[in-house]
């Protein structure tokens, strides 16, 4: 029992001790562009109205081209919050913000349901949320790709061996050589996340980018690095599906999730 304890303790402070990786990712003016209006294509069906929803059974209002994750106060589930984060980081860009968001761009979500959500869609917070939304798309998609390249450098280190760190370091690798890889990473993740959340987890399996890289097979195997991300992506959200609570149906959302993954090659 020792001997598996202490190596248990052993594998994660190697994971921790783990330097992280830096990658380089560069996109010009108009690559980034792209990169937004296909997330707003893909979130939003490229439709303004789209920009606020809350979808039935969540507990949490999505806002932007990239659905970002707003909870309520004293409300919190295992899908990570991401709201909060781009406010602070427009306010930080000089974004007008909201009035009522200026002093506090951290605050959590004023609606506590979807109902009291609906009934004020036309309130004065809501419309000039509305407004925000609209005219801040080109740094809705700037967020969301500083928020990958934050994350990315992380990622191989969340491995637990060395073995697993190359293979999720190759996988990154062939995939950030073409705009088109490039961007299947970054949607996914603002989609589906980083996948190293312990919160993001059914029956102990994750679904975010740690597990789609992890799932992938090698260039050998599989040469075309963008197809091989989507199938294995789809291997990855169809054990989600088949992991989730029943009361959750998330069977209903699995064709959506498989369309998004084919605009990706």
């Amino acid at each position: 029992m020792f001997v598996r304890i202490a190596s248990l303790f052993l594998s994660v402070f190697i994971a921790f001790a783990r330097p992280a990786l830096a990658y380089d990712i560069e996109l010009n003016r108009q690559e980034i562009s792209w990169i937004g209006e296909k997330i707003f294509a893909n979130e939003c069906s490229s439709r303004d109205n789209r920009l606020m929803q809350w979808n039935e059974g969540e507990d949490f209002l999505s806002l932007g081209i990239g659905h970002f994750i707003w909870y309520p106060k004293d409300k919190r589930g295992p899908f990570e919050e991401s709201w909060p984060e781009f406010t602070v980081f427009a306010k930080t860009a000089g974004a007008d913000i909201p009035s009522w968001l200026r002093k506090d761009p951290g605050q959590p979500c004023p609606w506590q349901t979807k109902q009291e959500f609906l009934k004020n869609r036309e309130d004065k917070r809501a419309v000039e949320l509305r407004g925000f939304l609209e005219t801040t798309k080109p740094l809705q998609a700037e967020f969301i790709i500083k928020r990958f390249e934050d994350s990315l450098s992380l990622i191989a280190s969340a491995a637990v061996s060395p073995e697993q760190q190359r293979k999720i370091n190759r996988q990154i690798e062939r995939l950030l050589a073409t705009a088109q890889g490039t961007y299947a990473m970054i949607d996914y993740s603002n989609f589906k996340g980083m996948g190293m959340s312990v919160t993001e987890r059914y029956n102990g399996e994750g679904w975010g980018l740690l597990q789609v890289l992890m799932e992938m097979q090698d260039e050998y195997i599989a040469p075309d690095a963008i197809r091989e991300f989507s199938e294995s992506a789809d291997r990855v959200l169809t054990r989600r599906v088949n992991n989730a609570p029943t009361e959750r149906n998330e069977q209903r959302w699995l064709n959506g999730w498989r369309s998004r993954l084919k605009t990706y090659f």
